[in-house]
């Protein structure tokens, strides 16, 4: 069992001892924390938006959380089946205090997590983050008298009212996306995706549509981590060749890849670099991807004028850095796309409708439009830690081994060589390094990720 308490939120496996996975009593402690943490920064605070995704915990960790919020005396609207932007974009709209998405996102079934959001309806800060874990620490908690409990609401309004917004953006261009006529298949990982992209395709005029696993019974029909080895179903009905596209969100739909219509991933990296080609292509300025994300947004940023700029990984981290550089367009490398002409945080619905009225535009198949942008490759790895393992030391031997190459020590360390880069970091979920490579040949690519694995490993006797 598992519980891991980082900037990322609250996650763990459900089952087990309190303390040692996301247990009911877990939940309460942080979500009192969180509560007394809203209430700290505003003694007038009065609402927290609160959303899930299908999940089947969901039902009983949402009713903890909500009715802890209460206890506190904060109000509760609970938007049920949701999508992480959408309760984003319900807390702006709102004015709430803050937000609580519950989702462990590309996590498999037996997880789910406390994904936390301050006023402005974006992830809290890692500041934010220890002052609320040292709150669940100490439980230094008060809750409410009797008549001064928080009100409950049920809110089924804000997926439409979500899509509505998109609608309306500038870029998303509804009229071509309608004269294209594209027929797309979707696979919704048996998540509130099923509800959200379907309903969003529909408002864009797109009446062909193919649905594979979209019922929301959150029974997942395969691991939810929307990369190739596991959407083997919608690039096989793709490769039929009765579709122009295919579309895949993870569970709470902020991670957001395609299929070329001959069955091909068209990568998760390239989701980002497509659609910042496109917003570029109408508008000059600058984005931010994390450090492990594909220089090919570098390489289209600055065709297009822009200049590009990295961060550490981390939503919270990309949305600093874009707001200190005035970024237009941002995201992950993981189809994480973040328009703040919109909002500031991962939205696939937003994704989708500008990646869609691009695609209008272009006039080819989506394959070729992949072909149009540099070709990279990406060695995904990770080497599991030891309890005793000093993972700073072993960071710090490495950094020593190559210094004679530009280093990055902002997040980990990235060692950056001629055209070819690695990075390794800690990941802020799992107790693992990470271990990225990038390259324009994948055996290339391959061989520099274990190459430094080859080190950290000496390094571990």
């Amino acid at each position: 069992m598992t519980l891991i308490k980082s900037i990322s939120g609250i996650r763990g496996t459900i089952g087990g001892k309190p303390g040692d996975s996301l247990s009911p009593i877990d939940v309460v402690k942080y979500t009192s924390a969180y509560g007394t943490f809203l209430l700290e920064r505003n003694p007038e605070a009065k609402t927290v938006i609160v959303g899930r995704d299908a999940r089947i915990s969901g039902t009983i960790i949402s009713n903890i959380v909500c009715s802890t919020l209460q206890a506190l005396g904060l109000n509760v609207m609970d938007l049920g089946l949701s999508t992480t932007p959408t309760v984003e974009m319900a807390v702006m709209m709102e004015k709430a205090d803050g937000g609580i998405i519950l989702t462990a996102s590309h996590n498999p079934i037996q997880w789910n997590a406390l994904k936390l959001l301050n006023e402005k309806g974006e992830f809290i800060s890692a500041l934010d983050g220890e002052r609320l874990l040292e709150l669940a620490e100490t439980e230094d908690f008060k809750f409410a008298e009797v008549k001064k409990l928080g009100n409950y609401t049920i809110e089924n309004s804000y997926l439409k009212r979500h899509i509505d917004a998109i609608l309306d953006l500038k870029l998303v261009d509804i009229e071509a996306i309608k004269k294209a006529n594209f027929s797309v298949v979707i696979d919704a990982i048996n998540s509130t995706g099923g509800i959200a992209v379907p309903m969003l395709l529909e408002a864009l005029g797109i009446k062909n549509i193919k649905c594979i696993n979209c019922e929301p019974t959150g029974h997942f029909a395969h691991n939810p981590e929307p990369i190739p080895i596991h959407l083997t179903e919608i690039s096989n009905e793709l490769s039929k060749g009765d579709y122009d596209l295919g579309i895949v969100v993870d569970p709470d739909v902020d991670r957001l890849a395609f299929i070329c219509e001959d069955g091909e991933p068209f990568g998760e990296e390239y989701t980002l670099v497509s659609i910042a080609d496109y917003i570029l292509s109408k508008n000059k300025g600058n984005t931010v991807s994390n450090l492990s994300s594909s220089m090919a947004l570098k390489v289209v940023t600055e065709k297009h004028g822009g200049e590009y700029f990295a961060s550490a990984v981390g939503e919270v981290n990309v949305v600093t850095k874009m707001k200190e550089v005035g970024a237009i367009i941002g995201g992950e490398g993981n189809g994480g796309i973040i328009y703040p002409e919109l909002h500031f945080g991962r939205d696939s619905l937003v994704g989708i409708a500008l990646f869609l009225s691009q695609l209008a535009h272009f006039g080819k198949p989506v394959g070729v439009l992949r072909k149009s942008f540099p070709n990279y490759f990406i060695a995904k790895k990770k080497v599991e830690l030891d309890k005793e393992m000093n993972l700073d030391g072993i960071i710090s031997a490495i950094e020593k081994k190559y210094h004679k190459h530009p280093l990055d020590t902002q997040d980990g360390l990235k060692i950056i060589f001629d055209n070819e880069w690695v990075h390794l970091r800690k990941s802020n979920t799992e107790p693992i390094v990470r271990i990225y490579a990038e390259s324009e040949f994948k055996t290339t690519a391959d061989n520099l990720a274990d190459k430094i694995i080859s080190d950290i490993k000496e390094l571990m006797k």
